[in-house]
């Protein structure tokens, strides 16, 4: 998965190579369910692309394989209230059981291989309402529809046409712009450091019934120290679980949830394409993670992190992604329950989503 190899690559050739590790960073994201026709693309079909070349690791996520799961508190202030009426947004402390993740259906990946981190939450209120959430720490994502994700499917699979990249790159503009991400922005040393985000957009509807379609952040109290290319390949294989758990072990760590309204010309179905910084925001809460639980045997074993899982107050928008996502995570989740005899349930280094 670590791609920087070769002497004098083209521009195509390294946006090839670079495109390889995205699809893995990608398909957390983007999975298809209906927008495209049933004889060309099915969920099932779309897990299957994920299989690294050994095939599928038994009893695992088939995408975010590799985790650690953690328990605590959602602290909601209150102020997002006035943007929703779900019932975590009143003032009080929610349960929460969560995952810090990779990008890689590789349980056993090292760590400084994989360029994107993830976290899926649940928060539960006190009617057993749950609100689940996927977020990831890029910016914004790869591709702007389901359908080009296909099409870079397609493209990377195409051995007859050595151009196929580059007909795909010129026909999604969007693309580079993660490319550049991926490629260049440094890695933090630590879970707890990143910020992460919805990048999907969800329409909220407060007590008197008016909407507002929003994404949201998760930002960290801990202040980000990035790692040099150098000072990443000293770490080691599982460094971010061990920083994670001896981090919680000292004290809880926090996180601000910020909510960031659209104004009425934002693209609300396109995740590829960041709203501007001047919108409005509302900062809802703090997640406080208290506890690192076992990843084999803990709370988020079973947990599938569905985002049209939703209480009142919160429904999906026009973004085609969160439907999309739930059809596949579904496949995902009854293919590693079936093989659960494959599964090591013991904490013996590396993880499991």
């Amino acid at each position: 998965m670590d791609d920087r190899q070769g002497s004098n690559p083209s521009p195509v050739g390294s946006f090839i190579i670079i495109a390889v590790v995205v699809v893995v960073i990608v398909a957390a994201f983007v999975f298809t369910a209906g927008w495209l026709s049933p004889g060309r693309l099915t969920p099932a079909r779309l897990v299957d692309k994920l299989a690294p070349p050994g095939g599928a690791a038994l009893g695992y996520r088939r995408n975010h394989a590799k985790g650690i799961c953690f328990t605590g508190t959602f602290e909601s202030n209150g102020n997002a209230a006035s943007l929703s009426k779900a019932p975590m947004f009143v003032a009080g402390s929610y349960a929460v059981t969560g995952r810090f993740n990779l990008g890689t259906p590789d349980p056993k990946a090292a760590d400084p291989t994989v360029r994107v981190r993830g976290l899926g939450l649940r928060i539960v209120a006190p009617d057993g309402s749950e609100w689940r959430s996927a977020m990831i720490d890029a910016p914004f994502f790869a591709v702007a529809t389901p359908q080009a994700f296909y099409a870079l499917l397609q493209a990377l699979g195409n051995k007859d046409d050595p151009d196929a990249m580059k007909h795909f790159i010129a026909a999604h503009p969007e693309f580079p712009a993660f490319f550049k991400w991926a490629s260049t922005t440094p890695m933090t040393g630590s879970y707890a450091q990143e910020r992460f985000n919805s990048l999907d957009s969800f329409v909220f509807t407060n007590a008197t019934g008016q909407d507002s379609t929003v994404r949201w952040s998760l930002v960290p109290d801990a202040t980000p120290q990035t790692l040099s290319a150098e000072e990443l390949k000293q770490r080691g294989p599982d460094f971010l679980d061990a920083d994670i758990t001896q981090r919680v072990a000292n004290a809880p760590q926090r996180w601000t949830m910020i909510v960031t309204v659209a104004n009425p010309e934002d693209p609300t179905a396109d995740p590829s394409k960041a709203w501007p910084d001047d919108r409005r925001t509302v900062t809802a809460g703090t997640l406080v993670v208290k506890a690192i639980e076992s990843e084999p045997d803990g709370p988020c074993r079973d947990l599938n992190f569905d985002p049209t899982v939703l209480p009142g107050g919160m429904h999906v928008s026009d973004d085609p992604f969160p439907a999309a996502r739930s059809a596949a995570y579904a496949v995902s989740f009854n293919r590693r329950t079936a093989e659960d005899n494959h599964y090591p349930h013991t904490d013996a280094g590396g993880s499991g989503q």
